[in-house]
């Protein structure tokens, strides 16, 4: 009897594993997230660039290779505001809450999304902007930008999975992109130990075998007399 209940609850605890782990899942494939905004913040792509303040959906739709394609909704995901291109960008250690990062802008103007982190992910998503406008949060900034030549409000999630991107500086021009997004770092090779040979002393050789032969025989010649009168005295 107690072997059936314990085996009842397994099923049970198996079917309810069975019903969580999908969506589980599912939620850390697309990073589903609620976000609430307390003023208008700019984004790429959405009519003048800005969201209002509320709360919002944001998803990963694609994340194949080395660029993502992030869609921003309504809070129950019914209307897409903007369908984004964002590059995966490292952090040194995880969190276990959402994490929005913002460039600082000149007094009055709204703040600029700069990159989005998951709980629990050391990669996020760093936002690339239209060319014009990557230029203008450049320069107001002072630090380097993504950019594309892509027109986000217009173009399609399959267009922007073949857009190129670049980073522009403060100045407009073109910049490492490395300025930009980090990399995991690069791990540290141990130092290499090289053993020094070991030097074993060997005995000298003897010229010859026979010393050694003449003794055993001599040892040999004594223990049969000593035996021999041994004998004798016995008798």
């Amino acid at each position: 009897m107690t072997l059936l209940k314990g085996l009842g609850t397994g099923l049970c605890v198996t079917m309810l594993c069975l019903l969580v782990a999908p969506k589980a899942k599912a939620d850390d494939w697309n990073r589903k997230t609620v976000v609430t905004f307390s003023a208008p913040v700019e984004v790429p792509g959405v009519g003048l660039h800005l969201l209002p303040a509320g709360t919002y959906l944001f998803k990963v739709m694609d994340s194949a290779g080395d660029r993502h394609i992030v869609q921003i909704m309504n809070e129950d995901g019914t209307h897409v505001f903007t369908t984004v291109l964002a590059i995966p960008n490292y952090r040194l250690k995880a969190t276990d809450k959402t994490v929005m990062t913002f460039r600082e802008r000149p007094a009055g103007e709204p703040e600029a999304l700069r990159a989005w982190f998951y709980p629990g992910h050391e990669w996020g998503e760093q936002f690339v902007y239209e060319r014009s406008r990557a230029t203008l949060l450049a320069k107001e900034t002072n630090e380097a930008v993504l950019s594309t030549d892509a027109v986000t409000e217009t173009s399609t999630p399959d267009d922007l999975k073949t857009a190129a991107y670049v980073a522009v500086g403060p100045t407009g021009d073109t910049v490492d992109t490395a300025t930009v997004v980090d990399g995991p770092p690069t791990p540290v090779a141990a130092p290499e130990v090289t053993a020094e040979p070991v030097m074993v002393a060997s005995l000298p050789k003897t010229g010859s075998d026979l010393p050694l032969i003449g003794l055993a025989g001599l040892l040999a010649l004594s223990g049969g007399l000593a035996l021999t009168g041994l004998l004798k005295h016995s008798a």
